[in-house]
């Protein structure tokens, strides 16, 4: 009987055991291993004063149909929902203003698009930044320094930080523009600007706005749980893969006590930290590139309130870089979701994003500190005081890959050296993309790799 062994049991791990009972059929043994005591990873449902709750990712882009296409592949397309309000804000400056609409990751498709974000010199240094000597990216840069240069520092602080910092929680003097920003890299190569680059990926507006998002009502675990079934694996929680050989051979639970499973193959659908330790020996070279792929932190402080409670008429608020209270205080939050505004619903609920990379001494504060300090923003932001009649913090803690200076060349070492070794493949959001969609696209990837591997033989 053929065997794969799925070591993570995140959205990549559960795709790739989903598309492999696929391909190889009824009689395959698949197997999950899952460190912790629960399957989804950064897929999270909890119960919020009787409230399906999301504490991780809570949406996905509709922009990469993959989320999307499988939703309708698994019969839930009837449960996917899409923003009821789209317009979001942003507070700059000591004033909350609407998100421009036509940015790329922050990156302004025009100057007219910054007038209410940025201040008259910032502008003005948008609308110059055509006139500029033609940008080429030859090597890959940090978005801040090469941003910093063509608009000044103040775009990058007041919109494009925000906005990285809610897709990776890293800081944009840290993030490579290669990785995160692929698409305005290849643009460049016609346009030679910026923003000329912004307006060519963004398109022409469509006639009727399309949605940007989509989630699932009830939760995403009703996505987790569907993959579970559907993929017929056999599931392990609590159970720690200590070690990886070729053969293919995994040592499992505690060194004094270990267990040994064999497989016919192998998907390593884990943080950069767990791949690195287990492809030390069966790949050196995988390893050393996955070493150079830091890892981020953050928390989320989801509520419910009091019914009565009214949020602002936005999908929410984001926060720029230096922002303060007006005793002169930082903000503990990065960003706030009116959840209830955004996705509608009867129950009053929000949630508050907190920590990026460089800040996880927020990370370990008490929760009710931590709370406390999320009210108080919450108050100085938006006009609400109340106590919550539910809620939660969460914390993810060194599971979030960090898109760095280089990190398309590590990722290229990676899939070189797992290349050389038939019945191995690797998936997950330190690969091509950290949203749902990207895991989607990289467990099919890897499942195709594994089975039409298993199906030669």
């Amino acid at each position: 009987m053929t065997h794969v062994a799925i070591v993570g049991g995140g959205v990549s791990g559960l795709v790739a055991a989903y598309r492999l009972r696929q391909r190889l059929g009824p009689d395959a043994r698949i197997t999950v291993l899952e460190q912790s005591g629960r399957l989804g990873g950064k897929l999270r449902t909890v119960d919020l004063d009787g409230v399906p709750t999301d504490v991780g990712a809570e949406a996905f882009v509709v922009r990469n149909p993959a989320a999307v296409n499988l939703l309708d592949e698994l019969g839930l397309s009837s449960r996917l929902v899409h923003p009821v309000r789209a317009a979001a804000t942003i507070r700059a400056a000591g004033a909350t203003v609407s998100l421009p609409k036509r940015t790329f990751l922050g990156v302004p498709a025009n100057a007219a698009e910054v007038r209410g974000v940025l201040s008259a010199d910032g502008v003005a240094r948008v609308a110059a930044e055509p006139d500029l000597p033609p940008l080429r990216v030859v090597d890959d840069v940090s978005v801040g320094a090469v941003l910093a240069e063509r608009f000044g520092r103040e775009l990058v602080d007041h919109l494009v930080e925000p906005l990285l910092g809610g897709v990776y929680a890293g800081r944009a003097d840290l993030l490579g523009l290669r990785a995160t920003m692929p698409a305005l890299v290849a643009a460049l190569a016609d346009t030679g600007s910026l923003t000329a680059a912004a307006d060519q990926v963004l398109g022409t507006p469509p006639a009727t706005p399309r949605p940007v998002f989509g989630a699932l009502a009830g939760g995403m675990t009703g996505l987790v749980d569907e993959l579970a079934r559907r993929s017929g694996a056999e599931i392990r929680l609590d159970t720690t893969v200590r070690a990886l050989t070729r053969g293919w051979r995994l040592e499992l639970g505690s060194a004094p006590r270990p267990e040994f499973l064999d497989a016919d193959a192998v998907v390593l659908a884990v943080p950069p930290p767990a791949a690195r330790r287990l492809l030390a020996d069966v790949a050196p070279a995988a390893s050393d590139a996955y070493a150079t792929i830091p890892v981020g932190s953050m928390a989320v402080v989801s509520m419910v309130l009091p019914a009565g409670v009214t949020l602002p008429d936005s999908s929410g608020v984001l926060l720029a870089v230096g922002e303060r209270h007006r005793d002169g205080t930082p903000f503990t939050a990065k960003a706030f979701t009116y959840t209830s505004t955004k996705w509608g619903g009867d129950r009053v609920r929000l949630r508050a994003s907190v920590g990026r990379v460089g800040e996880e001494e927020n990370l370990r504060r008490d929760e009710d500190a931590l709370l406390a300090d999320v009210l108080a923003d919450l108050a100085e932001l938006s006009g609400v005081a109340a106590t919550p009649a539910a809620w939660t913090v969460t914390k993810w803690g060194g599971g979030l890959p960090q898109y760095g200076v280089g990190h398309t060349a590590a990722v290229a070492a990676v899939e070189r050296a797992v290349a050389e070794l038939p019945g191995l493949a690797v998936a997950g959001a330190a690969v091509r993309g950290v949203g749902i969609p990207a895991c989607i696209d990289t467990a099919g990837a890897a499942a195709d790799r594994i089975a039409t591997a298993l199906l030669k033989r």
